[in-house]
């Protein structure tokens, strides 16, 4: 039962499968581990990058493509799950149709794309991908009438799913078991189905091709793989999960803007994790992810008390003031690069293996 669960793509070294088996169990006990809103929040954020950070290493782990247009089918399910449930009401009918619209669109730009640039090497790619991305980003901005504007779309969800819905009137393990409780575990397991199929995707031969693609892409054409159909069908599933991963976002947020899911900062963010985790590994992007957004959300607050306990040296409190948390969060990316430079999975993998 695990080996078909998991496609026989086990972690392969003990320290690997504690830390993914302690992601797992702190990520579905996280509202009774850490009560609070800022806590839940996090572990929202975390589920939602671990589909959107797994779909882009499908396409740049597993295909070798760098592509910048992968935050326009985040975008894309946001806005089909904000622009429903505006038009259509609360309801799970406005989030079947919105997810089922922003599939569709996704399905066709991501065609379109694949089928008009995947011929383009390297670097031409990813500039007309960057271009896509922009374009769309701007088209969202200005279409006020459809996605609001700059001022973006506030919407409501379910009753189910709202934090004025009340499952029992005590609270268990002293969690209020409300709608937005409900909401996480939707999210929870919205994320785990998303990523045991990328799980199974990039463990079938088709995903081994796509490997071999990656390796050699002439070697692989030449022993008559169709390369363009294999990267292009890769495209094109990387942009649903993504979009998958969008719409978890809104249903979550239960608001939708161009910064909010649309920024070229979360694409940098999804770059960022994927060499933190591990390229090529789709655990990476659940290890990843647990740790870039831990950083992000507390590195502010651990620094404060550090800039606090430091302040009888005036230039060690200054440098960990809370103000420059960037500068120490790409310090901590430096290291982690230096030190793993085949991504937290890939090191201890190696570590296993003696190497």
């Amino acid at each position: 039962m695990l080996n078909r669960i998991l496609s026989n793509d086990y972690p392969r070294s003990r320290i690997l499968a504690v830390v993914l088996m302690v992601v797992l169990l702190a990520l579905a006990f996280m509202p009774f581990i850490f009560p609070g809103v800022k806590a839940l929040n996090v572990a929202a954020k975390i589920l939602v990058f671990i589909v959107l950070v797994a779909s882009f290493d499908l396409l740049l782990g597993y295909t070798g493509i760098v592509s910048f247009a992968h935050t326009m089918f985040f975008g894309i399910g946001a806005y089909g799950i904000a622009i429903a449930s505006t038009r259509m009401g609360a309801g799970w009918s406005s989030i079947l149709v919105g997810l089922a619209v922003s599939l569709a669109l996704s399905f066709v730009l991501a065609l379109a794309v694949g089928l008009f640039s995947l011929r383009v090497r390297a670097i031409f790619f990813s500039m007309i991908t960057l271009a896509v991305a922009a374009a769309f980003q701007t088209l969202a901005s200005q279409l006020s009438d459809i996605t609001g504007g700059e001022d973006g779309l506030t919407f409501k969800m379910p009753e189910i799913l709202s934090p004025g819905f009340s499952l029992a009137e005590e609270p268990f393990l002293g969690v209020s078991m409300d709608g937005r409780l409900i909401c996480y575990y939707l999210l929870f397991v919205t994320a785990l189905i998303a990523l045991l199929a990328m799980l199974r995707i990039v463990n079938s031969p088709f995903g081994r091709v796509l490997q071999a693609i990656r390796e050699n892409e002439f070697r692989a054409e030449a022993i008559g793989y169709r390369v363009v159909v294999y990267r292009t069908t890769s495209s094109i599933l990387s942009a649903l999960f993504a979009t998958v991963a969008g719409a978890m976002l809104a249903i979550w947020l239960r608001y939708n803007g161009p910064d909010t899911s649309l920024s070229f900062e979360i694409m940098l963010d999804v770059l960022l994790i994927v060499v933190i985790g591990g390229m090529g590994t789709i655990y990476g992007a659940a290890i990843g992810s647990g740790v870039f957004v831990v950083a992000q959300s507390y590195l502010q607050d651990l620094l404060k008390l550090a800039s606090d306990a430091t302040s009888g040296l005036p230039w060690l409190s200054a440098l960990l003031s809370p103000d420059r948390w960037l500068l120490w969060l790409g310090l901590l990316f430096v290291l982690s690069v230096y030190y793993f430079p085949t991504g937290i999975v890939g090191r201890l993998r190696a570590l296993r293996s003696g190497s």
